[in-house]
């Protein structure tokens, strides 16, 4: 096959002055963006003498000192907040799902018993706008300072044509660190132990397309409840962790109460009793006319962690989730089932 000079030539014409700005990538968008984040960090900036290197590099530099483990183990999750996201974007408040990105992944890693060290968030859209970016961030790092979580690096992405233009999506990552003899999870548990729950602040990050479509006729009016903030359940656990008050912790995501037999040993299951939900959960079920049973298997009906207690610290539990300002609800007490090496669930 030779070359066509007359084609060359004409597309070359037709690229004449493209630039990588022209495609729609702004390179100075994001490095204003990098800076703004840099220089808007507080002198509190959590775990600030373990913070080598940090935003701005090509990889952050975290240093390992964990002088107070016997045993230290990096504990690590990553996590979105799915559909919830288009909301914030269709009502263009973007800082509305900065502090469920954090939630999302520290909450799960406090199941561990495991203490957040540092966080990363991944930022993607078609077209960067500095005002919506920096609300996002500022959520994103007033949620990590409180649960004492360096915001050590990220990524923003800028890609036309893969989003339309408003959309945008974020992931998070977090490392944690738990001393292995002291980790939370089965291996504590035994039967008698009862199941307390800790309150949602809401519908938190999960079953947003069918929330969306729930709501679809009258969206605005309830815009403000879809887009609270998932709750951050990592001062509650580790207080009551390190005070040996707390065997096992399930964040109740995806899957509702399905997420409590994954802290449960073998051969143990839950009756679980009833609470009042909050009346959001139960105007979904009006207008679903889904069962109790689906409901719970779907969202969090007004539970967003669970934890599981020895009988005899159930009232010191109690009081503690009430001082960090949450709601408790007893959701059942362990029994064993009949066959003792049957996988662990919950009796609706």
């Amino acid at each position: 096959m030779t070359n066509d000079p007359s084609r060359s030539a004409e597309s070359a014409s037709s690229t004449a002055g493209l630039s990588y700005r022209s495609a729609g990538v702004d390179v100075e968008a994001g490095d204003q963006l990098v800076d703004w984040l840099v220089e808007s960090e507080t002198k509190e900036q959590p775990r600030k003498n373990q913070i080598i290197s940090g935003i701005g590099g090509f990889a952050a530099v975290f240093r390992a000192s964990f002088s107070q483990y016997k045993k230290p183990c990096l504990v690590a999750a990553t996590d979105g907040v799915g559909t919830k996201i288009l909301l914030a974007a269709q009502s263009g408040r973007h800082g509305a799902v900065g502090q469920d990105l954090v939630a999302m992944c520290v909450n799960d890693l406090v199941c561990s018993g495991a203490e957040p060290l540092f966080f990363l968030d991944y930022y993607a859209t078609g077209r960067l706008q500095g005002e919506q970016a920096r609300e996002f961030l500022a959520s994103v790092r007033a949620a990590c300072h409180s649960v004492n979580c360096a915001l050590i690096g990220g990524e923003t992405a800028e890609m036309p044509g893969v989003y339309q233009p408003g959309d945008f999506d974020a992931a998070g990552f977090a490392v944690g660190v738990v001393d292995e003899d002291h980790m939370l999870g089965p291996k504590n548990v035994r039967s008698g132990d009862v199941v307390l729950g800790v309150s949602s602040s809401g519908f938190h990050s999960n079953g947003y397309s069918l929330l969306r479509k729930v709501f679809a006729q009258d969206l605005e009016a309830w815009m403000d409840r879809l887009l609270t903030p998932t709750a951050l359940y990592v001062n509650l656990v580790l207080e009551l962790h390190r005070a040996g008050l707390v065997k096992a912790a399930a964040h109740i995501t995806g899957g509702g109460m399905e997420n409590l037999p994954r802290v449960l040993p073998r051969g143990l299951e839950l009756p679980l009793q009833d609470w009042a939900w909050p009346q959001a959960f139960v105007e979904v079920q009006d207008r679903t006319q889904m069962s109790r049973e689906e409901m719970l298997k779907t969202l969090n009906c007004g539970v967003g962690m669970a934890l599981v207690v020895a009988p005899e610290n159930r009232v010191a539990v109690w009081s503690a989730i009430e001082r960090h300002q949450f709601r408790a609800n007893l959701l059942g007490e362990l029994r064993p089932m009949a066959n003792a090496e049957a996988d662990a669930q919950v009796v609706y």
